[in-house]
């Protein structure tokens, strides 16, 4: 058992959904994902993510209502994904790995074209807008800069494989596989 938060941040595309749930898969952890919470939030009132962004941009309690259940969640045999889930469990004094996943943004525009099925052009332009309506969210609501929180360990998947990504975080971490699993 990990005796800490394990928090898995990154832009969109990255990959640190796919490597989280590797990790929570190898140690055994509980997973919950602000990202999922957030598109479920976006289909049930109508809207994509790009729209459900630009409307939390003018009514900040759907991030921090967001943010206040996932740190609810947060304790040790807990991996909270989540691009700022780290550095608010620093903020709250809950002892955290906070892990940065990156990617360039080619490779990540790459993936989530082939994710959603659409075309590159679009998944650009996509995550370029998540990135800078998140980016303004976080410095607004919080004060945080998430471009410059390097977290405690940062795993650039750009060119690895998802299996490559959670075994880099695997080794950074303190603690043993679940018996039987990699």
């Amino acid at each position: 058992m990990i005796e800490r938060v394990v928090a898995i941040g990154g832009p969109p595309g990255s990959g640190k959904s796919t490597a989280g749930r590797r990790v929570v898969g190898a140690l055994g952890l509980t997973f919950y994902s602000a990202g999922e919470e957030f598109r479920a939030g976006a289909k049930a009132r109508g809207m994509d993510v790009e729209e459900f962004g630009r409307y939390a941009e003018s009514h900040p309690e759907v991030d921090r209502t967001l943010d206040d259940r996932m740190q609810a969640l947060a304790r040790p045999g807990v991996l909270l994904d989540g691009r700022l889930q780290g550095v608010l469990c620093r903020r709250r004094g809950i002892p955290v790995y906070s892990i940065v996943v990156t990617a360039t943004e080619a490779e990540r525009a790459r993936r989530v074209a082939e994710r959603d099925h659409q075309p590159l052009a679009e998944a650009l332009r996509r995550i370029r807008e998540r990135t800078a309506s998140e980016r303004q969210r976080y410095r607004d609501l919080y004060g945080i800069d998430i471009d410059a929180d390097p977290g405690d360990f940062s795993v650039d998947s750009t060119s690895l494989t998802p299996e490559a990504v959670a075994a880099e975080i695997l080794k950074f971490l303190p603690a043993r596989p679940v018996e039987g699993k990699s």
